[in-house]
This record gives structure tokens, sequence and C-alpha cells, in this order.
């Protein structure tokens, strides 16, 4: 027996009881239906304390593409909480009791952890602080323990490559449940705009926020289709992800959509067109053929029926307005985590009788969290795209594995389709730019040490001496 069996058979345990607890309390027999699988859940769990990442990738799928909000069949089944604590578990036993996992720390982390903590402390000075608390409970201090694990478990070329596959195809899937909402009229906003669980309160229930979580997959698919050494079936994997997500985010009729779109790709084709005003005026045809295909002319709100500043936009810049004048009543912690919508109707030049959400990144973050607050937001993300240029660097030079040579080109595509569609989308608190921020420090983890090793020449000034405890990096086929 393996020394993970331990942990495995106490969480066997526990279904067992509350089997049986379900059969003595509700009285009905097919509550002891847990108990078939328990020879199922004893093999996962032992697999999963030796492999923690797999199971922080389910979580961080489930979390961020909301698949069991996707398919609502999942929903009663709580699989994100399961995900949580399994994850959690594993990764305590592999860093305490195993110790296969050495944390390490770098200054996008340390960054990070401040902005946490300053958000944190914030909820004592929130205007309204139960709803703070609510959320960071709910929602926050799980993107934060995510974050971590995600940086210290992601360590060598086939952990890249199951990210990557499990990027894309549950990119693939949101994409085809969204394309079949539209063709079937399901949960559409204004008459046209594509949703996903909308009826459910689905945070994919918003155009706009669905179009950048689609954004990320988009990224992942573009620099699989495009990065050298990878597969024919790869590529194609890479060009149906493209082809469906692109589909989807012109469904959804978002205009930061589609500038964050035009960013992932004029990222990846700035590194292979070298004619730059070839560049610029494809850049400019793709936009024009984009809109075009989005029809946004003909949104209600937004459409070129509407003379002036349109109703989507003037909202937008009202609620921004508002947001600096949180900021400026309260400079320090600013109104809360989560307090921007309870303090709309107080910060609000214009009350149309219904708050409006922030639709921005960087002002739901000076909102909510003060100047300090963006200050640290924008610093984190600049040392992202620095660590992110890094690695690619390295990685490029040092010939190394496709699948970090492919995550590396998606995370300079997707960073910069999230800070564009991101200045029009509220995303300052969810779950996209901390994922990024773990595989971004994850996969400058692995540059610097496979550059150590093929004495690729490094420049780590700003990296603390780091341990690497059982670490491999032998190429594996992608």
């Amino acid at each position: 027996m393996s020394a993970a069996a331990g942990p495995a058979i106490a969480v066997c345990l526990t279904v067992a009881a509350g089997a049986f607890g379900a059969v003595y309390l509700l009285g009905h027999p097919l509550a002891i239906v847990p108990l078939a699988v328990l020879p199922l859940v004893f093999a996962v769990a032992v697999r999963s304390l030796d492999r923690p990442f797999d199971l922080c990738l389910l979580f961080v799928i489930f979390s961020f593409f909301r698949i069991h909000e996707v398919f609502p069949v999942l929903y009663p089944f709580r699989i994100p909480i399961m995900l949580a604590l399994a994850t959690f578990a594993a990764l305590g036993w592999n860093m305490f009791l195993k110790r296969s996992v050495t944390p390490y720390w770098s200054t996008d982390l340390i960054v990070f952890l401040i902005f946490f903590a300053h958000i944190t402390v914030g909820i004592a000075f929130a205007t309204d602080a139960p709803t703070a608390l609510g959320y960071w409970t709910g929602t926050y201090y799980k993107i934060a323990v995510m974050t971590l694990a995600i940086a210290w478990l992601a360590r060598e070329p086939g952990d890249f490559a199951r990210l990557i596959h499990g990027i894309i195809l549950a990119g693939i899937c949101v994409a085809a449940v969204a394309l079949w909402n539209k063709a079937n009229g399901i949960g559409l906003v204004e008459g046209t705009r594509v949703t996903i669980g909308r009826n459910i309160r689905s945070a994919l229930g918003d155009p706009n926020d669905l179009s950048l979580v689609l954004l990320f997959p988009m990224a992942f698919g573009v620099a699989l289709f495009m990065t050298r050494g990878v597969g024919a079936a790869q590529k194609t994997l890479g060009l149906i992800a493209v082809l469906m997500i692109a589909a989807a985010v012109i469904a959804t009729q978002s205009r930061g959509g589609l500038l964050g779109m035009l960013a992932v790709w004029g990222v990846v084709a700035n590194r292979y067109v070298k004619n730059k005003s070839i560049l610029v005026v494809g850049g400019l045809l793709a936009a024009v053929a984009l809109a075009a295909m989005m029809g946004l002319s003909n949104r209600q709100s937004g459409g070129a029926h509407e003379d002036g500043l349109d109703e989507s936009a003037e909202g937008r810049i009202h609620a921004w307005m508002a947001a600096m004048r949180m900021a400026l009543a309260n400079p320090i912690f600013g109104v809360g985590l989560d307090n921007f919508i309870p303090n709309y109707f107080f910060y609000t030049d214009v009350w149309r009788g219904t708050v409006h959400a922030v639709h921005s990144t960087w002002f739901v973050v000076i909102a909510e969290g003060g100047f300090p607050g963006i200050g640290l937001f924008v610093a984190m993300i600049v040392l992202m795209a620095r660590s992110t240029i890094r690695a690619a660097r390295l990685l490029e030079a040092a010939d190394a594995p496709a699948p970090a040579r492919t995550l590396a080109l998606a995370m300079l595509a997707g960073l910069a389709g999230f800070c564009v569609s991101g200045t029009f989308l509220t995303q300052g608190f969810t779950w996209p730019i901390y994922i990024k921020l773990g595989i971004v420090v994850a996969l400058d983890r692995y540059a610097n040490s496979h550059a150590r090793e093929t004495h690729t020449p490094s420049q780590d000034a700003n990296r603390k001496p780091l341990q690497f405890a059982n670490m491999r990096h032998t190429p594996r086929a992608f």
C-alpha cells in the first residue's frame, strides 16, 4: 500500500459514513448509491494525491469555464467544491507530509500576495462589510490558493501539455453550447446576443463576460496551431478551437470581445509577420470584417440606430465616473470587495432607476481597492508581462519542448487579450488574470531551470534562489 493510501482510505470512509448517514436521515435506499462507486473513489484518491496538478487543473476548468453551469445536469453535484477540497488536501499532503512540492517565491507572486492582503484588510473598512466578506469567503480566497497551487504544481512539459489540452477542450465545449444557444434562440440578450446559463444566473449569463472567458482558450488554440514542432493532430485541434471560439465570440456581439480577439491574433501575428505595415493593414481589415460579422450596427444597445454616444457607451462612462468618485472618497481601501454595485446609487451623477456594472477591470479595482490597490494590480500585470516575455525568449533559445513554447506564446497572447478586453469588462477579482499569473510563474520557473540545464544565457536577477525538488524536464511527446 502506498503512502498516499492512508488519506485515500480516510476519504473513502468519510464517503461511506456520509452515505449511511443519508440513508438513515432520508430513509431512501437510493442514498446508498455513493457506496457503489467507493472503489473508484479509492483509486482516484490514491492516484490524485500523487498527481495533484491534475486535480488543480480540473478545479480551474470547472471554476473558470463554469462547466457545471454550461451543462446544468452537473450543477447539483457541487463538483467545484469537491474538487477544491480534494486539491487543497492533495496540495497539503505533497507539501507538508510527502514533501514532493517545494514552495518558492517570485516577484510576481509577492506583489500578488501584497495585493491580496490589501484587499483582505479592506474588508474591515468596506461600506458593506458582509457583502465583501461573503465574496471573499465564497470566491476570492479560493482564487488566491489556486494561484499558488498552479504556480507550484505545474513543473514539467507534461503538465503544460495537459493544461493546454484541458483549456482548449473546455473552450470548445463552452463555444459549442454558445453556438447551440444562438441557433436555438436560448438565453439571448437584446434578442441577438448569446449567453449561457442566464436562467440560472450563471457568470456566463452576460455576453461580455462570456466573450472574455472564451478569449483564454482562443489564445491557446492560436498558439497550438502556430507553434513549430507541433504534430498535425495538435494543429488540427488548435484550428478547430480557433474557428469555434471565434464564432462564439462573434455571437456575443461584444465590442470588448472583438478588441480582445484582435489583440490575441495581433500578438501571435507579430511574431510571424515581419512586415509591420502588412500587420497593421491586416489588423484593420480583420476589425472591419469582425464588426460586420458581429452585426454591431444592429445591436439594440450600441447599434447604428442610436445617435451620438450610444446608451451602452454612455452607461460605461457614468459607471467609470462613479468608480473614480468611490476611489476619491475612499482612497486607501476603496469601497470594499464586491461593493461597487451596492454603492453605485450614492456615487453616480445619473440615476435611471437601476444599478450599472462598472464594465472595466481597471475601474473596478480602483473603486473596490483604492489607489494602492490599482497600483499593485498594474504592477502585478507588468511583472507578468516581463516574466512571460523573458520565458518565451529563453524557451526559444534553448529549443525547449513544444508544450512549453506553446504555453509561452499562449500566455503572451492571452495577457494581451485580457488587458485590451478587460478595459471594457469587469474581471478584476475573478478567475482569468489570477489563473494566468499562476501559469506565468510556473512557466518562468521552468524556463529558467531549463536554461540552466542547457546552458542557455539567462538573466534572472529578480528571482531568489529556488529549490526544484523532484523536478524532471525530460521532453515528452506532445
